[in-house]
């Protein structure tokens, strides 16, 4: 594979050389297949043959120690050199690990690991929350381990009491000042509370001792655009690049569906029923797979990013990126980057909300708008509650016109 990029006998001979001599073609189709341009792939290469020479002559055909690595790093001094070594390192280790002696992880002196790994397996396995969920609930028994920690040093958890409990929650609650944050703290120390009871970890519940704070739900208006403004983005955007090619079937598919984000990231290919004109949303939020409806304009663009656009990769995922490595889009933010750009090229002025949720509630609007009923609106989006849907009635003005009462002595 290294003739690939390399041409001369000198630097074949010399990148197969040294303590990773062997893995160098592996490493290269590696780079290869994760669709690294040839330029980065010959950069990366070369550094890491360098380290192959540093390490033969210090180990020869031994397991490279971490100590290895370490001093070959501190050859290069801090700033990028060092940087670009050690994601190159991390690209050798990634394609051989054996030749690599897997470090031994410290053991940090946390008193409340095992603790918290209990309660993630509880979040888990009892609660079934996503991993989302659980991490807020995880962060939320840190802090609060953390206070009683450095209030009561050497405090056995079994002891505490209410008055204690209350401490804590007053200190939680004076760190924020928005509602909704307010309300997630206390929760997550309600359900950690719950879980010391249940574990055996405290002979009496807590929880019912944690305040609730007050929190409306419906109280706020969600953010929207308008549906002329939804047009005018997804008009805005070109076909001349693959790259407009798949951002203009995203947005396409968040504004037709209300699909979220992490919804979006996990489509497959298998997942478009093409003659039925249906896309089928797997691992929802909520825990129910349901199948949306694939407009005709949504479909064509979809069809053309397949066919045209998509990297021709290995890979099951509908979206992926055109960066390398490329493979599924992984995380939230790019997305949100995607529909935050798009938006902005159109001339629309974005406020804090601006990702795939703002497509979802404009959607959402402009059907409760056009009388759909709630319901249908509710099967669509994926709520399991009526209630959470009930939200965008709010912004129907032309609804909540026929709905006005009559003004105390006017005409009837």
């Amino acid at each position: 594979m290294l003739e690939f990029y390399f041409s001369y006998r000198g630097v074949l001979k010399r990148l197969r050389s040294g303590a990773l001599g062997a893995e160098m073609d592996l490493i290269a189709g590696d780079l290869h297949s994760q669709g690294y341009k040839p330029a980065s792939t010959k950069l990366y290469l070369s550094r890491i043959a360098r380290f192959s020479h540093f390490a033969a002559e210090r180990c020869g055909s031994e397991p490279i120690s971490a100590t290895i690595v370490d001093r070959y790093l501190l050859t290069l001094g801090p700033g990028s050199p060092r940087i670009a070594a050690v994601t190159a390192l991390q690209h050798a280790r990634r394609v051989a690990p054996n030749r690599f002696v897997t470090a031994v992880a410290s053991v940090v002196d946390d008193p409340d690991a095992a603790l918290l790994s209990s309660f993630s397996n509880y979040l888990s396995r009892v609660r079934g929350l996503e991993p989302k969920s659980r991490d807020g609930a995880l962060l939320g028994a840190r802090r609060f381990l953390q206070w009683f920690r450095i209030r009561y040093p050497g405090q056995d958890l079994g002891t505490m009491k209410a008055q204690h409990v209350i401490a804590a929650v007053e200190h939680q609650l004076s760190l924020s000042a928005a509602s909704s944050t307010r309300t997630a703290a206390t929760s997550h120390i309600r359900g950690f509370l719950r879980f010391l009871h249940w574990a055996g970890h405290h002979h009496r519940e807590l929880s019912p001792v944690v305040p609730r704070t007050p929190h409306w739900r419906l109280a706020h208006l969600p953010p929207r655009l308008s549906w002329t403004e939804v047009r005018r983005a997804i008009d805005t955007i070109g076909r001349a690049t693959p790259i407009d090619v798949r951002d203009r079937a995203i947005l396409l598919l968040l504004a037709t569906t209300g699909i979220r984000n992490g919804e979006l990231r996990a489509l497959r290919l298998q997942d478009l029923d093409w003659r039925a004109g249906e896309v089928f949303i797997r691992h929802t939020k909520g825990k129910r797979d349901r199948v949306a409806p694939l407009l005709e304009e949504t479909g064509a663009a979809l069809a053309d990013y397949i066919l045209r656009a998509r990297p021709k990769v290995d890979s099951a995922h509908l979206f992926l990126t055109f960066t390398a490595p490329i493979g599924p889009i992984k995380y939230a933010a790019p997305v949100s980057r995607i529909v935050r750009k798009r938006l902005q090229c159109s001339g629309i002025e974005l406020g804090r909300v601006a990702g795939a949720h703002l497509l979802r509630h404009s959607l959402a609007t402009e059907l409760v708008e056009q009388r759909r009923p709630i319901n249908e609106v509710a099967d669509l989006l994926g709520h399991r509650s009526i209630n959470t849907t009930a939200l965008y009635v709010k912004v129907a003005t032309s609804q909540l016109a026929d709905v006005a009462l009559p003004f105390p002595g006017g005409a009837a």
